[in-house]
């Protein structure tokens, strides 16, 4: 909305206050800030605010605003007086101002630093959380104003209006004054306001996601009067999954009085239901979905699916009409899942929704399933359903122009009935929340991600997101971080999956084998050690053995106190007539169920080829679906596929005695205790009984190459490690307080940023840098320039023998195999000499810009870096100088703030970390040197964001201490940070 003439022109209408938000009930709004346009809009409001509201907020009774105080809450100079309004469907619901105030509580402008602040809810809308969302953004308007405090009298009956400045997590002080209560807000942000915003922002997406899988009514828009089109398909799905709620057919191309379709209620407007309706599946052309959705908005619709295409993926024009979608919805409070949407799925019983072109309703299970393609989506429903397994829910969001995979991930910590998120991403829109996301939600069950359009070099076709400059390969080191399980394709996600949904997770690496087939365990043996877990030598039972002897080679495996984990390797068996026979898969299936009962909590999983009936069986059996009035039948598939064995019990999927890392990569023997609940029991803040499924025979998952089964394996141990490593986190050592200045620090970031011609930022000189590492305790050995062989020689003089002679040259910097690096100079000769060698190779002095350095004590080249990347934030990386990170790769990366933690794996992580251990008989360099060299370059980062580059290289670790050679840092003005601001949607 712009500004009016009467507004001041020193001040402009600030629109980046503006915000869509998701309240406390998951429906959304939008906050902006109060122009002189809004008169009517405020007194209409005013008159819908009860006499008791209007009491607390005015101290005496107030039935009406003048003329005078509509002029006073619609004029605003965005500066000393603020006034926000919290909209939906254009009409305030809820506004706030503040005015500054001097010592006296007068009105005043800068330098004062305190505001009075006021709210006013509407009736109806208390209670959805508007004023907590109103308090966060304007403290973040009155910080970004040069206000620290804010002051409010509030009447001591008015506990609603106390609380919300209570349960803030602002520091506060309070006192009882002529019959108020007056408080005092400090606006700083603490690690408690931010807790609370954070928590806020999770249960109120989690609601707006969850009243989008469990509406209590459903229209579908654009329902066709004849069978096929998309409309009449979701229809026809809808009725089959045997949804329990009201559905309805919505065509304006109906006849008045249509009566039925299908044997639903049939309409041409929403006007004409007479309830509201939850969700709306609109499935109309793109240039009618405008119209769709202001009849929704109009009408008190929730949430949208919208399955129309037409919109970003079809260029710039797309987009913008994308845009407008979204604007649309949210100024009636709605979300959208789509455009350009497969549609949604929730197997609870309770629930039973199918809107989505999915032609049958998964089975009931514990996975959640989110993806941004409709045909991977289709891909994996079909894959699923032919393995056995059972879905939770399940969300195709299209072009994800809303709901996207961050706020699945909020509805999956929360929902009791998911043990496992499975996601499929094309693009991060915020990696940053991502991570935090994952993070938090992988500390209770697993998630596992599938990455596409890793290296296409653009964002898919209709993800209007803004694009990292960060390398595939760094996405995915900071996955791993946050303890999410990344595989390469979706096969690989879905044999994940099964592993993690249906067995404990794995206390170690250490594997049992055994099978009645000796190649086919040496294969598993191989692909063990291939992943780097630990397995036994293979047990053969001989193709001579009875389902009888699997039962209780298994049986013995799981009493094994030295593995944590055992695959069952299986092919066709020989009968009592010394024949092959497949026999029924049903026979073996019981067999290991008896096994399991009895037996330890370890994972198991079955590797089968060829046993006839078994694939079959374990399908049939494994089903979780309650009954359906209609079904139909996948098309065959004759591909090898893993499915699920039914097999006992469900059995607690806690680590029984988890393994601990020793030094070096490979884990040692179970020393710890237990981590609590696994991904298959319930876990998260709201677990509770688990529905049928959980409850039933438990599932071994079964596969028909060694490989992937392995794989999953593989992934689940690793992601067990890190739960155990979450459980107690990382910390930040304090001896790095006392030798780190950041005042000082910060005086000379100011002082360098202030000089700089552009205001994009600039380089430091060798100097400069120097000095700002050395504020945090970072030594970076000194050079002198040598333009000439004299100045060479007294530069040697001043440094002392031995040196080194280096260009520092952009094209030859740390090229040493081109020459440019001179090392152990031991005299004023041999100077002269490699001085003569370097120009008459190289080029001129000035060409090469030749510097002096003393000799660094012999050790390990090594590269630390940390950059800022707008979306994903501040990135520490560690590798080896020259190939193993430049031509390799072999860089490992950690997000700032690292704990001990963070620093101790990062150089544990890169593939050539046995040369720092001792690799061949050489000498360990000093690790800790290294990890408190990575502290306190992350703390530089973290505590000065306008250092958005630094680069440590060569960093020579020797077997005592470490040695700097060259540093370059980069300073700018330091990007957005979107996730300490407060909570709101996001725009693209």
């Amino acid at each position: 909305m712009e500004p009016t003439p009467e507004q001041s022109p020193h001040h402009a209408y600030p629109d980046h206050w503006e915000a869509d938000v998701v309240l406390r009930d998951g429906g959304t709004a939008r906050i902006r800030p109060i122009t002189t346009d809004d008169a009517e809009r405020l007194v209409s409001f005013y008159e819908q605010v009860s006499d008791e509201s209007k009491y607390y907020r005015f101290f005496a009774p107030y039935p009406r605003l003048s003329d005078r105080d509509v002029h006073r809450f619609t004029h605003h100079d965005y500066v000393d007086r603020v006034g926000l309004a919290v909209t939906i469907g254009g009409e305030f619901i809820g506004t706030v101002r503040y005015d500054r105030i001097n010592d006296q509580g007068r009105p005043a402008s800068a330098p004062a630093d305190e505001a009075e602040v006021a709210f006013l809810v509407q009736d109806a809308h208390q209670g959805r959380g508007v004023a907590s969302a109103l308090l966060e953004h304007i403290a973040a308007v009155a910080r970004e104003r040069g206000i620290r405090r804010f002051a409010a009298e509030v009447l001591p009956a008015n506990n609603k209006m106390i609380k919300v400045f209570r349960d803030g997590g602002y520091t506060q002080r309070r006192s009882f004054e002529d019959g108020s209560v007056h408080l005092t807000l400090d606006l700083e942000p603490t690690e408690k306001s931010l807790a609370v915003q954070r928590g806020r922002e999770q249960r109120a997406e989690a609601r707006s996601v969850q009243r989008l899988l469990a509406p209590g009514s459903v229209a579908v828009i654009g329902t066709g009067r004849t069978p096929g089109g998309v409309g009449r398909t979701v229809l026809r799905n809808l009725l089959a999954s045997g949804y329990t709620g009201r559905t309805y057919a919505v065509n304006r191309a109906f006849d008045e009085g249509a009566g039925t379709l299908d044997g639903v209620p049939a309409h041409r407007s929403l006007g004409e239901i007479d309830e509201r309706v939850d969700l709306a599946v609109i499935a109309v052309p793109a240039h009618r979905v405008p119209e769709a959705v202001a009849d929704c908005g109009e009408h008190g619709v929730q949430g949208l699916v919208v399955l129309s295409a037409g919109y970003a993926e079809r260029g710039a024009e797309g987009r913008e009409l994308q845009r407008e979608l979204v604007r649309q919805a949210r100024s009636y409070g709605m979300r959208i899942i789509g455009p350009n949407a497969f549609g949604i799925i929730n197997t609870a019983e309770s629930v039973r929704l199918n809107a989505s072109l999915a032609p049958e309703s998964p089975a009931r299970g514990r996975i959640g399933l989110f993806t941004q393609s409709g045909a991977i989506g289709i891909a994996l429903l079909s894959g699923l359903h032919r393995r056995g397994a059972g879905l939770s829910s399940f969300i195709s969001a299209g072009n994800r122009a809303d709901v996207s995979g961050n706020d699945f991930l909020q509805y999956s910590f929360e929902d009791p009935d998911t043990d496992v998120a499975l996601l499929y991403l094309e693009s991060l829109g915020n990696p940053r929340k991502f991570n935090r996301l994952a993070r938090r939600t992988a500390a209770v069950k697993p998630v596992v991600v599938v990455k596409g359009a890793r290296h296409s070099g653009s964002t898919p076709p209709g993800h209007a997101v803004p694009v990292s400059r960060i390398p595939d390969a760094t996405v995915s080191a900071l996955m791993r971080q946050a303890g999410v399980i990344r595989v390469d394709t979706v096969t690989e996600m879905v044999d994940a999956g099964l592993l993690l949904a249906g067995q404990p997770l794995p206390a170690g690496p250490r594997v049992a084998i055994l099978g009645n087939s000796e190649s086919l365990g040496l294969l598993t043996y191989d692909a063990c050690l291939a992943e780097g877990l630990r397995p036994r030598p293979p047990i053969d039972l001989t193709t001579a053995a009875s389902p009888q002897d699997f039962r209780d080679a298994l049986a013995e495996a799981l009493a094994d106190g030295t593995c944590d984990a055992v695959i069952v390797t299986a092919i066709p068996w020989v009968g009592e007539n010394g024949e092959a026979e497949t026999g029924d898969g049903q026979v073996l299936a019981t067999a290991l169920h008896k096994a399991v009962a009895g037996g330890a909590a370890k994972p198991v999983a079955v590797v089968h080829v060829e046993i006839g009936g078994l694939a079959e069986a374990l399908a049939a059996a494994s089903s979780t679906a309650a009954p359906r009035p209609r079904t139909v039948t996948p098309a065959a598939d004759r591909t090898q596929v893993a499915t699920t064995l039914p097999i006992g019990p469900a059995r607690s999927t806690a680590p029984a005695t988890p393994a601990t890392p020793e030094a070096g990569p490979t884990p040692e023997a179970p020393t710890t205790p237990p981590v609590g609940p696994g991904p298959g029991s319930p876990a998260g803040p709201k677990a509770g009984p688990a529905p049928e499924a959980a409850t039933g025979p438990g599932r071994i998952p079964a596969y028909p190459a060694a490989e992937r089964a392995v794989r999953a394996l593989a992934e689940a141990v690793k992601y067990a490690q890190w739960r155990r490593q979450a459980a107690v986190p990382g910390k930040i050592p304090e001896f790095l307080d006392d030798t780190i200045d950041e005042p000082g620090a910060a005086a000379l970031i100011e002082a360098q940023l202030a000089t700089a011609p552009d205001p994009r930022g600039r380089p430091l000189t060798h100097d400069e840098a120097r000095e700002l590492l050395g504020r945090y305790g970072i030594a970076v050995r000194p050079t002198l320039p040598a333009p000439d062989p004299e100045a060479a020689v007294a530069a040697a003089t001043r440094l002392g023998y031995p040196v080194a002679l280096k260009t520092t040259a952009p094209h030859l910097r740390h090229r040493a195999d081109l020459g440019g690096v001179r090392l152990d100079i031991a005299d004023e000769e041999a100077l002269r000499r490699a001085y003569g060698e370097l120009t008459d190779l190289l080029g001129k002095p000035a060409e090469l810009l030749p510097v002096v350095q003393a000799m660094a004590p012999r050790g390990v080249d090594t590269v630390v870096r940390a950059s800022i990347d707008a979306a994903a934030g501040a990135v520490l990386s560690f590798g080896l100088a020259g190939a193993p990170s430049e031509l390799l790769g072999d860089t490992a990366h950690r997000l700032v703030p690292a704990t001990d933690r963070d620093a101790a794996e990062l150089i544990r992580s890169i593939r050539a970390a046995p040369v720092l251990f001792g690799w061949r008989g050489s000498a360990p360099v000093d690790t800790a040197a290294l990890e408190e060299l990575l502290l306190r370059l992350s703390r530089l980062v973290d505590d000065h964001p306008e250092v958005v580059s630094v680069a440590l290289e060569p960093v020579v670790v020797a077997p005592h201490g470490l040695t700097v050679l060259g540093a370059s840092v980069r300073l700018a003005p330091p990007p957005a940070r979107s996730d300490l601001g407060p909570r709101r949607l996001p725009n693209y």
